[in-house]
C-alpha cells in the first residue's frame, strides 16, 4: 500500500533489507510529511497568534488548520475540543492534573486496567498519592479480555473517572470502550480513552463511543514526534481549570490575577509545536487519502496473517487468540524442554537478519507480570507492511530459534 512513499523502508540493516514490524512504538514516515517539515521551517517559520506580519499570519492558518484535521479526523464536534501536547503521555499527565485538580478528593476512586501502558496508570497514582485517592484495576479473564463483570463490581459513588485503552499495546485486543462508557456513564462517571494503539488503526468517532476524553500521539501515526492530541467534551474542558501556565493560556494577567484564554488555548501553555502539528495535518492528508476504512481493512487481514503464521509454528505462544485485535500480535518462543527463550534473544537474533520487532515489558509491567513471563516478543504492523514481510520474519525467527534448540 504505497510502500515506495516511505524512503526508510528502502534501508538495509546488516546487510539485510529492513523489515520493520515495530509499529506500536512508532511509524515510519512519509515523504509528503518530511516535506511538510522542511517547508515551514524553510519558507513561513514564526510564532503563531498574535503575530501581524505574515510569516506568523501563515504560521497560524496553517496550525488552526490542522487542529480541524484532527477534530475531522475523530469526528469531534468542534476543533474547540482538540488539545495539541506533546504526545500521549503528556496528554493523560495534563489530564490528571486539570481533572485531578478539580474533581477528586481524599477517598475517591480512579479506575484502569490490568492491560494499561504504564502512562495510563503513573499519572493516576501520582495523582491518587496527592489526594489521598484510591486506584481500582479492572482484572483480566482467562482469555485476557477484560472482565466486565467485575467492573461493573468496581463502579461505585467514588469513582470519578474511569481510564483505558481502546487498544492493548501489548497484546493488540481491541477492548469494548462503548460498554464500558455506556456502564460509566449510567452511574455518572466520566471516561478517558487511551486511543494511541487505536487512532493509528482504526475509524474512531468520538461521538459514537460517547467518551468524554480521548488520547492519542502523532508518531505512531505517521506524523512527527513531539506532538499528541488531548481531546475532551467542550462541557469539560470549559469547567475544568488549565494544567499549565504561561503565555498564549492567558487572556489578561496581572499581579493580582489572571484570567484564562477561551478554549482550546486555556490547555496549550506557550509556543505549541507549529511545524508539528502541520506535519501532522500533512500525514491526516495522507490516511484520509488512501481511506481510513481501507487501511483498518488492510491491517486486519495482515495482522491475522501474521498471528495464522506464528500460529503454525511449534514451540511457539501467541498471546490473546481468538479476540478481536489491532496491529499488534505478541509472543513468546520455548525451547523443546519447555523452557523459555528470552525475548531479548529472539529479538537480537530477528535485527541480525534485518527483522525489527519490540522486546520486553513494553511499558506494561503489570500485564507481563500477570502472564508471569519476563516480556514478550511484540510484532506490529502497518499499512506499509505486506504479506511478504511477514514471511521474511517467519523465515527469520525459525533460524533464530533453531539457534537455541
Amino acid at each position: 500500500m504505497r510502500r515506495e512513499d516511505f524512503p526508510i523502508l528502502n534501508k538495509q540493516v546488516h546487510g539485510r533489507a529492513l523489515v520493520y514490524l515495530d509499529n506500536a512504538a512508532t511509524t515510519q514516515k512519509p515523504q509528503v510529511v518530511m516535506d511538510a517539515i522542511i517547508e515551514a521551517y524553510s519558507h513561513w517559520n514564526a510564532n503563531v497568534h498574535r503575530g501581524v506580519h505574515h510569516l506568523s499570519q501563515v504560521a497560524t492558518q496553517n496550525h488552526e488548520e490542522a487542529r480541524k484535521k484532527v477534530a475531522k479526523l475523530i469526528h469531534a464536534q468542534s476543533e474547540e475540543e482538540i488539545i495539541f501536547t506533546k504526545g500521549t503521555t503528556d496528554s493523560i499527565n495534563m489530564l490528571a492534573r486539570s481533572f485531578g485538580d478539580a474533581m477528586v478528593k481524599e477517598g475517591d476512586e480512579i479506575i484502569v486496567s490490568q492491560l494499561e501502558h504504564h502512562s495510563n496508570i503513573v499519572p493516576w497514582q501520582m495523582l491518587c498519592e496527592r489526594k489521598k485517592a484510591v486506584m481500582k484495576v479492572i482484572p483480566l479473564r482467562e482469555d485476557l479480555s477484560l472482565d466486565i463483570e467485575a467492573f461493573k463490581g468496581i463502579l461505585n459513588k467514588k469513582t470519578r473517572l474511569v481510564s483505558v485503552a481502546h487498544v492493548s499495546n501489548v497484546l493488540g485486543i481491541v477492548n469494548p470502550i462503548k460498554e464500558i462508557v455506556k456502564l460509566a456513564h449510567e452511574k455518572g462517571i466520566a471516561v478517558c480513552v487511551d486511543g494511541a494503539q487505536s487512532v493509528p488503526h482504526l475509524a474512531v468517532d468520538v461521538q459514537k463511543l460517547d467518551c468524554d476524553f480521548l488520547v492519542f500521539s502523532a508518531h505512531k501515526m505517521y506524523g512527527p514526534t513531539g506532538l499528541g492530541v488531548l481531546y475532551g467534551k467542550k462541557k469539560w474542558l470549559d469547567k475544568l481549570p488549565p494544567a499549565e501556565g504561561g503565555g498564549e493560556m492567558i487572556e489578561h494577567v496581572s499581579f493580582e490575577k489572571t484570567t484564562y484564554n477561551v478554549l482550546p488555548y486555556k490547555f496549550e501553555a506557550g509556543t505549541p509545536n507549529y511545524v508539528g502539528s502541520y506535519a501532522f495535518g500533512k500525514a491526516i492528508d495522507y490516511m484520509q487519502e488512501i481511506g481510513l476504512e481501507n487501511i483498518a481493512s488492510y491491517e486486519n487481514d495482515l495482522a491475522k496473517y501474521l498471528e495464522q503464521q506464528l500460529s503454525t509454528l511449534p514451540n511457539i505462544h501467541v498471546y490473546a487468540t481468538n479476540q478481536p485485535k489491532a496491529g499488534a500480535v505478541s509472543f513468546n518462543a520455548y525451547r523443546e524442554d519447555g523452557t523459555l527463550i528470552h525475548p531479548f534473544d529472539v529479538g537480537v537474533l530477528l535485527d541480525r537478519q534485518g527483522v525489527a520487532v519490540r522486546t520486553g515489558h513494553h511499558c506494561a509491567e503489570p500485564l507481563i507480570d500477570h502472564l508471569q513471563v519476563p516480556g514478550t516478543v511484540r510484532a506490529s504492523v502497518a499499512m506499509y507492511n505486506t504479506k511478504e514481510d511477514i514471511d521474511t520474519f517467519i523465515t527469520a525467527l525459525k533460524k533464530a530459534i533453531m539457534m537455541f534448540l
